[in-house]
Parts: structure tokens; C-alpha cells; sequence
């Protein structure tokens, strides 16, 4: 089973929006059984007391628009165990990833992408970590539109790459 952690500064917008959009992807595809699929936050800041903020309600207003539901996730934070558990910590942007090395004691095994990296390896062949640009943050812009279609080219680029892997 592949276990993939998406993650970004609160776990309520980009990295709920990854997790879902790729649980619906491997599902639709019957392959669910293939993958446990979560996400994670960098900062405590959308968890208070123990308890994570819901998914922010324009990311959750987009997902449903799709036909995704993501009723009953609540952010939490990334942990330095995480980084044993997954074989992917794919984090948003820079600083996600700069924030991920961090609580995970850096990188030793190289399982921590940013997702638009995948898109840059599916365009160039060669897949760096941190190659790629950052995933729109609509905490900042409002555009969560632009958020979601990165979110669907990098996670199809990313499943692209992972069934590429699977095959040697």
C-alpha cells in the first residue's frame, strides 16, 4: 500500500483539497485499496484546543462543485512520525517544504515533494524536489479555482509518476 500525506500551512484549503480530489481519483479509478491518502498542516494555527478547523468553506464549496464531499475532516499537524509512516509528504509550496524538512529532521529517504514537481518531471523527465512551482495559495488570492485545477494537474501528474515507479 502506498501512503501519501499532502500538506500545507493550516490543512484546511490546498492539502484537504489534495486529499480528496485523490481518495475521489483512486476510487473512481478501483484502486482505493491501492492507497491510504491524508493530509496534514505545518502550523498549529487552524487547530485550537486539541481540535482542527473544518475544511475552509470556499475549498469545500469548490470540492463539492465536483462531486467531492469532505464532511468530517478537521485540520491536524504534521508530525515527525509522519515522515516514517508515508512514502510521500507532498507539500504545497516552498515554504511548506522548507517547513516539512524541519519537523521531519530533514529528508534523509527523499520522500518530500512539492506537488507542482511532479507536473515539472511529467513536462521534463526529471523529477527534483522542489523543481516545481508553487500550488496558487487562495488563502491570499480568493481564487480557489486556481488552487483546485493546479491541485488536479499536479495529483494526476503525481499518479502518473507513482504508476510509472510501480511498474520496475
Amino acid at each position: 500500500m502506498t501512503k501519501i500525506l499532502f500538506i500545507c500551512h493550516g490543512n484546511i484549503c490546498r492539502s484537504p483539497m489534495a486529499e480528496f480530489f485523490c481518495k475521489d481519483l483512486v476510487l473512481k479509478e478501483g484502486i482505493a485499496d491501492q492507497f491510504h491518502i491524508e493530509s496534514a498542516a505545518t502550523t498549529s494555527e487552524e487547530i485550537w484546543n486539541g481540535r482542527g478547523n473544518p475544511v475552509y468553506p470556499p475549498a469545500r464549496d469548490v470540492l463539492l462543485r465536483h462531486g467531492i464531499d469532505p464532511s468530517g475532516k478537521r485540520a491536524r499537524l504534521m508530525t515527525r512520525g509522519d515522515y516514517q509512516l508515508f512514502d510521500y509528504l507532498v507539500g504545497m509550496d516552498g515554504e511548506n517544504l522548507c517547513d516539512m524538512r524541519r519537523i521531519a529532521g530533514g529528508d534523509p529517504e527523499g520522500k518530500i515533494y512539492g506537488l507542482m514537481d511532479f507536473v515539472e518531471w511529467r513536462e521534463s523527465g526529471n523529477l527534483v524536489a522542489g523543481s516545481g512551482r508553487d500550488v496558487a495559495d487562495p488563502w491570499y488570492t480568493r481564487n480557489f479555482e486556481a488552487a483546485w485545477n493546479d491541485i488536479v494537474k499536479g495529483c494526476r501528474s503525481f499518479f502518473a509518476y507513482v504508476n510509472r515507479i510501480a511498474m520496475y
